[in-house]
């Protein structure tokens, strides 16, 4: 399963106070706790006022899920109308992250990895033609690379 990087703007008028914003970071942190949810250590109250950003760690891969239940989190404990922000994922180079990449370009293909002659990962990604009419070949092998900082060869069928 995939990890993402929630962002969640709990004060995007910048009317908390210090306290607030403290106390708002320690709750979130009881709340999630036990949900195998990590809240980032951010300084909320030393953030510009209408950039203070919450960061989730988060397992699970519908976007749209996961920025739902780390605003409702936020909602409840910091008592404000929070905005999702960018959701990112943390890519530990598994063969989870070259199919969250894919699903990235709306595709799906076989992941397979072997040792290479000179102990790097070589992993190979078989992918349909028209597929790749959709999307290069290009975008799909650098992003590949990126996520998994491995050698990466991309066939298709």
């Amino acid at each position: 399963m995939r990890t993402a990087v929630v962002r969640v703007k709990v004060d995007p008028h910048g009317e908390l106070s210090a306290d607030r914003l403290r106390d708002g970071m320690a709750a979130l942190r009881g709340l999630v706790d036990e949900m195998g949810v990590e809240v980032v250590d951010n300084n909320l109250p030393a953030m510009p006022a209408r950039r203070r950003e919450v960061e989730l760690l988060m397992t699970g891969s519908d976007p749209e899920e996961l920025q739902r239940t780390a605003v409702t989190l936020c909602a409840k404990v910091f008592g404000t109308n929070p905005v999702p922000g960018v959701l990112t994922y943390i890519s530990r180079g598994t063969d989870d992250d070259a199919h969250g990449v894919l699903a990235g370009f709306g595709l799906t293909g076989e992941v397979v990895r072997r040792p290479g002659t000179e102990g790097w990962d070589i992993v190979e990604v078989t992918l349909r033609k028209t597929d790749l009419q959709r999307v290069p070949e290009s975008r799909i092998h650098t992003a590949l690379e990126a996520s998994l900082n491995c050698e990466v060869h991309i066939r298709t069928i």
